[in-house]
């Protein structure tokens, strides 16, 4: 064969070989050998049919049975383009994305959108947290409200420039009916910092407390909160210091404790976690370190106490074709559902959003 054959050859094999491996990673999900807690996987529109370029951040909670998700959509996380897009579970379809919310000001500027945060407070009107600014340092938190459970939505509206709202993970409703959100900041000087808002009118007003980590010994953002209980409450943060942080209240959120750092590996990526009807808490995070800054696999754990995990399942597990550097499984989103399902969202190579709902009763 001439030499010029041959090199067209190769690159012909090459050609698909690399489509084949982007076709497995595409139907994975299908192919893969499932967990028995694994009762559905689905991505909340196709690969390569998203409206948006890329997509990143999701949320998902229900609203009176439907089940809504969001995330913040565009050419690229940052640009001005970007927008919070909303779709809903209508029978077992999902219906088409439609944006709902995005940083156009009065006089025409238009700044990128981020971290949309669904909360349904009970008896109340779904609630849409979502962030509009340059960047996370000059960001502030906006919301929107639904009265048909995501179909449409109010006229944005501004929290207090004290308040930022769920910066990444949703709210939680203490066994007082005191709303609890977590939150965080940025700053170029100050650092990295969590803090926790509190609303005792459904979210009409808020406080917020002092900030819970000194922003050096650890960087933290995006707090989730697990509640144990007869006032107990812990919190799960993201860090820079490879490790998932703690702190922990026993007055109901009134005071805590200094921040330390779990077992728990954290490649700086963004976590979730929720406390179970039955007790349990499951957590969904990136067990990889922060000198890989790996978003795969993607990882669920549970825990008893909150102290001591076991990583039960992975979301994305490593496989053959596994490209760790290219590949990015992140930012989850769980909720429980009435019936007492695991409902859970992520971030599926910026591509799309995946839904995967688990048995708790086979974890």
């Amino acid at each position: 064969m001439p030499i010029c054959k041959k090199y067209i050859v190769a690159i012909a094999l090459l050609i698909s070989a690399l489509s084949c491996k982007e076709k497995v990673k595409e139907n994975e999900s299908e192919t893969s050998e499932k967990h028995p807690a694994i009762s559905l996987e689905e991505y909340i529109y196709p690969i390569g049919q998203g409206l948006t370029p890329q997509c990143h951040a999701p949320t998902i909670d229900v609203s009176n049975g439907t089940l809504v998700a969001s995330w913040f959509g565009g050419t690229e996380e940052k640009n001005n383009d970007v927008g919070i897009w909303v779709s809903r579970k209508i029978g077992d379809k999902w219906t088409t994305p439609v944006e709902v919310a995005n940083g156009v000001e009065e006089d025409g500027i238009r700044y990128p959108s981020w971290n949309p945060v669904l909360f349904k407070p009970q008896n109340k009107p779904l609630i849409l947290f979502y962030k509009v600014g340059p960047d996370p340092l000059y960001w502030w938190g906006m919301y929107k409200t639904s009265e048909d459970d995501g179909l449409s939505w109010s006229a944005p509206i501004k929290l207090a420039d004290s308040i930022l709202g769920p910066i990444k993970n949703r709210p939680v409703t203490l066994s007082n009916g005191d709303i609890l959100s977590p939150s965080s900041t940025e700053s170029e000087t100050a650092g990295h910092k969590i803090h926790l808002e509190r609303s005792v009118d459904f979210g009409k007003t808020w406080t917020k407390t002092a900030p819970l980590n000194d922003g050096k010994t650890f960087k933290a953002i995006q707090p989730a909160i697990l509640d144990h209980g007869n006032d107990t409450i812990q919190l799960l943060s993201r860090t820079y210091q490879g490790a998932i942080g703690q702190n922990w209240s026993y007055d109901g959120g009134l005071s805590w404790s200094e921040m330390t750092a779990t077992d728990l590996p954290n490649p700086d990526s963004g976590i979730d976690a929720l406390t179970l009807k039955d007790g349990r808490h499951v957590l969904i995070y990136n067990p990889t370190t922060i000198e890989s800054e790996d978003r795969v696999p993607l990882s669920v754990g549970l825990s008893q106490d909150g102290k001591t995990w076991k990583r039960v399942l992975d979301l994305e597990p490593l496989t053959a074709t596994t490209d760790k550097k290219g590949e990015e499984y992140s930012y989850p989103t769980l909720i429980q559902n009435p019936d007492g399902m695991i409902h859970i969202v992520y971030t599926w190579n910026r591509k799309t959003v995946k839904h995967v709902v688990l048995d708790p009763e086979k974890l």
